[in-house]
């Protein structure tokens, strides 16, 4: 869903709209993630957990409802029967993973907090850094144009080769089937037949602009905060460009 309609109104992975209902789902992103309006402790909380939210909150969305008139997401979106059980299938069997490694443990709180707890929760924060910088300060996109809606992240070579080239996001949304190795080959590309528009930042700049601006949609160029009092354009609108 996220790949075919990437940061337009059907994309669940998007920013909320500011005029979308204040529900849950709203509230804990505005909670936890990088906005200006984040507080340092829940910005922890959230580097370490916030994967898990999203998940609960997109796989109730289909699990329980599967009907576009849930509100707790930013665009609700249904499946089919035969995927709804394959993704029930998959959540008992990553339950199941999840309670044998603590069963492995003891349950024991100490070996449970440093064998588990702390490592998925270190895990999660380095992903979250990619993940929160993939769209979120890009404007939204009517046609699903990844050199407008996606961020790719200039970052040390030994991160793209721990992490397979995670920092290549618009190669991956332009290619999402492709080997992560031919990444920076097309990259290459990008720059030598579309030079100056794609996306692509510096790892602590993109975190930068994150931290500097709000995390609602005023409209599809225009960022604001949760009370409306605070509109800042998109830093990264290049869509001028694409139409040019």
């Amino acid at each position: 869903v996220h790949h075919n309609n990437t940061n337009s109104l059907a994309d669940p992975d998007r920013n909320y709209l500011y005029d979308q209902p204040n529900t849950w789902g709203k509230w804990i992103q505005n909670l936890f993630v990088p906005s200006l309006e984040v507080h340092p402790f829940w910005l922890a909380i959230g580097m370490a957990g916030s994967w898990v939210v999203h998940n609960f909150r997109n796989l109730t969305s289909v699990l329980l409802f599967n009907n576009k008139s849930v509100d707790y997401v930013p665009a609700a979106f249904t499946v089919s029967p035969k995927d709804r059980w394959a993704i029930a299938f998959e959540c008992l069997g990553i339950l199941a993973v999840h309670f044998s490694i603590l069963f492995y443990l003891g349950f024991h709180p100490l070996k449970v907090l440093l064998a588990y707890v702390i490592p998925i929760a270190i895990g999660h924060a380095g992903g979250m850094f990619y993940i929160f910088t993939n769209h979120l300060i890009c404007p939204m996109t009517e046609v699903n144009d990844p050199l407008v809606n996606s961020v790719s992240l200039r970052v040390y070579k030994v991160f793209d080769l721990l992490h397979f080239h995670f920092s290549y996001h618009t190669e991956h949304h332009i290619f999402p089937s492709m080997n992560s190795d031919y990444y920076p080959a097309v990259r290459e590309l990008l720059e030598i037949h579309y030079p100056g528009r794609m996306n692509l930042v510096d790892a602590g700049e993109a975190w930068r602009l994150l931290m500097e601006t709000p995390r609602h949609y005023k409209d599809e160029v225009t960022l604001v905060d949760s009370n409306g009092n605070n509109s800042v354009n998109c830093p990264l609108d290049n869509s001028a460009i694409a139409t040019d």
